[in-house]
């Protein structure tokens, strides 16, 4: 039997973490080009979708159970922010073949996730030189409008040059980011430009290892960004109405590859950035924001000191004052503990990474988000697809409780020839909904997960497809679940596809 596991990136970095640093005292900076906003007509409207020809339609959905709690998924990782789902009457036994294709999108480059607000889903990719803006019914595919943009980024390791960043809905308006750091505000039904903004150019943000990633994230009218500018700012809020900027905190730490996310500390909001991506010497780590003034009120360093490093997990907020951060390339993960004050803050525990798995109490997680579940925090450690393993960590305690490589045999035939693969769920994403983890493998492997602190229990599996880069996290809305393919499928050899699975129960 032939046993073949695929890898990704071999360069072996070295990392440090250092000390805490104080944060930046207040910096004045100037917003340097306020876009031109363009009237539009807001009066409630839905157009009537059409038939679009790169969406091949499969099966209807089942309806949707009366006793369904569902929700919109506008933005990164979820209504919650962190990837748990609050929706039910949830398949839980799929059919033979796993959960039934309802559509799919023939897609181009990118690793976005679709947002969506019934009946609209948004879904930026490349195909060319054009970066194209979807707006399809959510359950059908059918187009309600479609916008493009000339693009020129090229990723300078060879990996996909489309968008990176997941849309934002609010209300009538979505926000879409682009690779090379462009910002536009669209009308969500009718698609008409709002206002639109080349961030990099007007700050002078220079093309790091993989171009513009993080998502915005809307906090009230702002829309926060890390935005990574050469003296500052190093994060960025804009009003969501105008596209001014309102405020710029810090200025040590360039852009990273994970998105700004929410807190509620001491009973007020905040806004957490886990800054630091290319730079020399490399540096970066946790910023704590008031989104309200911008006031930056802790920097606390934790970043690689190797030149080719990022930071690209994104920073939790695990209650209790209590933020979880992580990064890969030997530097580790920290539960830091923020005071009263909002500027006091100690870590309660630290974890090393080595890398490759060989000591027992060790956590860093490259670029997925974790899930934090009744005291216990689940995620997959390991920078590369052959070192991950799958952790659990008791939150208290700091201390790995097990750790696990789920693994199992699939038989594929490649041009006539049948061959036996070694899969793993390898750098996973969860979705926790109704009950249990789902968990997306970065091959496309589809996993219904029992997950607690005595371990792991696989309930269903399925092959969606066998490509890699499956990166984006899985997003659920109104019973159905959107995976994006990203890489071509060396068996089906199908290409890069958004596809929509029927996940309705009763």
């Amino acid at each position: 039997m032939r046993r073949d596991r695929l890898t990704a990136l071999t360069a072996v970095l070295l990392a440090v973490v250092g000390p805490v640093s104080a944060a930046d005292k207040a910096v004045a900076f100037k917003d340097p080009a306020p876009p031109r906003v363009r009237a539009v007509d807001d009066k409630p409207s839905v157009a009537t979708p059409v038939k679009y020809k790169r969406v091949k339609f499969h099966k209807a959905p089942a309806a949707l159970s009366p006793s369904a709690r569902t929700h919109a998924w506008t933005g990164f990782l979820g209504p919650t922010h962190n990837s748990v789902s609050t929706e039910t009457r949830l398949l839980k036994k799929w059919p033979k073949g796993g959960p039934n294709k309802v559509w799919e999108l023939e897609a181009g480059e990118g690793y976005a996730s679709p947002a969506i607000r019934y009946p609209y889903l948004v879904y930026p990719h490349r195909v060319g030189n054009e970066v194209i803006v979807e707006c399809l019914h959510s359950e059908t595919g059918q187009s309600f409008w479609q916008q493009k943009f000339p693009t020129n980024y090229r990723d300078r390791l060879g990996y996909s040059s489309g968008p990176r960043a997941t849309p934002v809905i609010d209300g009538n308006r979505v926000y879409v980011s682009s690779a090379e750091g462009f910002l536009i505000c669209y009308q969500l039904s009718t698609g008409q430009l709002v206002w639109q903004r080349d961030l990099s150019t007007e700050f002078k943000v220079p093309q790091d290892f993989f171009g513009s990633v993080g998502t915005p994230l809307l906090v009230g009218d702002r829309l926060v960004i890390n935005l990574g500018a050469p003296a500052g700012p190093t994060v960025a809020a804009f009003d969501k109405r105008t596209g001014r900027m309102v405020w710029g905190a810090g200025n040590k730490w360039g852009p990273s590859y994970a998105s700004p996310m929410p807190a509620t500390l001491n009973g007020q909001t905040r806004v957490l950035v886990f800054a630091g991506g290319e730079s020399r010497p490399s540096t970066g780590g946790l910023m704590v924001i008031d989104p309200a003034s911008g006031k930056l009120e802790v920097e606390y360093f934790w970043r690689s000191r190797k030149y080719e490093s990022v930071n690209a997990s994104c920073p939790l907020d695990i209650g209790g004052n209590r933020i979880f951060i992580s990064a890969s390339y030997q530097t580790g993960s920290t539960l830091l503990e923020i005071g009263k004050d909002f500027t006091s803050h100690k870590p309660l525990w630290k974890m090393v990474d080595s890398e490759h798995n060989t000591q027992p109490e060790e956590l860093g997680l490259h670029w997925n988000t974790p899930l934090v579940k009744d005291g216990y925090l689940y995620g997959f450690d390991g920078r590369n697809e052959p070192d991950a393993t799958l952790v659990c960590v008791d939150l208290k305690a700091g201390k790995v409780v097990w750790r696990e490589a789920p693994e199992w045999d699939q038989t594929v035939t490649v041009m006539g020839i049948e061959q036996t693969l070694t899969l793993s769920t390898l750098r996973g994403s969860f979705l926790q909904a109704d009950g249990h983890s789902l968990v997306l493998g970065e091959l496309g492997q589809l996993l219904l997960m029992d997950l607690s602190p005595k371990g792991q229990k696989i309930v269903q599996r399925e092959s969606l497809f066998l490509a890699r880069e499956t990166w984006c996290p899985p997003v659920l809305s109104r019973g159905l679940l959107y995976i994006s393919q990203n890489a071509r499928d060396p068996v089906t050899r199908t290409g890069p596809r958004l596809l929509c699975y029927d996940l309705r129960g009763k």
